[in-house]
């Protein structure tokens, strides 16, 4: 197994580790472990949430693992109940101070918040400040979709680093990805291998579907490999979540094989152009307001 994932040149000059692991409702008392273990394997990126409610242990992972600070590509996103310039820039304060860091490599906006984007753009002025004054190395957003980017980017002095939305092989949004390109955004995939199609509890998977499945056994591979072999060559970062130490491996086992131009066609060919997650406009302070404690 490689024990180097390759990087993403963000827009800045920061270099981004192409494969991380996501800790998205991983229980706090199993987060520290999957730390522990993904650092163990090679992962250099980990990427959490105010809301997840997990810093902490994340923090606490990246100690234990005896891998210096500098090595951690740490990202973290601010959650919609700290947006507003001052609430934004005490959220950093929160998020640094449970993590156990001084500075964090990426910060990120976790939603667009449509139904007060005045409070979006003050979050992200918030996040420019922090840029500025090294207390970030690159700053981003989340679930914008190219609306909500047009909106930012019309106010904004810095170009998000990074937007972290929803792709795997049935949900693409290559409209968005154009977006991206277009001015310089590097896309993250969150659930990249299609977790939350099956957390829906949809018939048909990512896993369990034909043409994945018979690439897979081209190569020796499991499905989510192969998917997360399609992220890296589409020069997308993905962050795959696991608590398990055996998939937290297998995860990052995608180093050694090669997708052929076909294969990389016939997964694009899989889009269904359905979201598995929530539509970001419906995320308002009214249904998903999650207070962010101090500590």
């Amino acid at each position: 197994m490689s024990t180097k994932s390759p990087s993403i040149p963000l827009n800045n000059g920061v270099q981004m580790p192409a494969l991380g692991l996501g800790v998205f409702q991983s229980p706090p008392a199993e987060t520290v472990g999957a730390v522990e273990a993904a650092l163990r394997t090679g992962y250099r990126l980990i990427d959490t949430a105010a809301a997840y409610f997990n810093e902490r242990e994340v923090g606490e992972g990246i100690r234990r693992s005896g891998i210096a600070r500098d090595a951690v590509f740490i990202e973290t996103k601010v959650w919609i109940n700290d947006y507003g310039y001052e609430a934004t820039l005490h959220a950093f304060d929160k998020s640094a101070r449970k993590l156990g860091v001084e500075r964090l490599d990426l910060l990120l906006l976790h939603q667009p918040l449509s139904s007060a984007f005045d409070r979006t753009l003050e979050a992200y002025r918030a996040l420019e400040k922090l840029l500025a004054d090294g207390r970030v190395r690159a700053i981003g957003v989340s679930n914008f979709m190219p609306e909500h980017l047009e909106r930012l980017l019309s106010a904004a002095s810095v170009v998000p680093a990074v937007n972290q939305i929803e792709v795997h092989p049935y949900f693409q949004q290559t409209a968005l990805q154009r977006v991206h390109e277009k001015h310089g955004i590097a896309t993250q995939a969150w659930s990249p291998i299609g977790g939350i199609i099956a957390y829906g509890g949809r018939e048909k998977t990512p896993f369990d579907d034909p043409t994945l499945l018979g690439i897979a056994r081209q190569y020796g591979k499991s499905a989510a490999q192969v998917m997360l072999r399609w992220h890296l060559q589409k020069g997308r970062s993905a962050i795959p979540k696991s608590v398990k130490p055996a998939r937290i491996d297998e995860n990052f086992d995608v180093f050694d094989f090669e997708l052929t131009r076909e294969q990389v066609a016939a997964i694009d060919a899989l889009d269904t152009e359905v979201r598995g997650g929530p539509d970001p406009d419906s995320i308002t302070l009214a249904n998903y307001s999650r207070a962010i404690p101090e500590a």
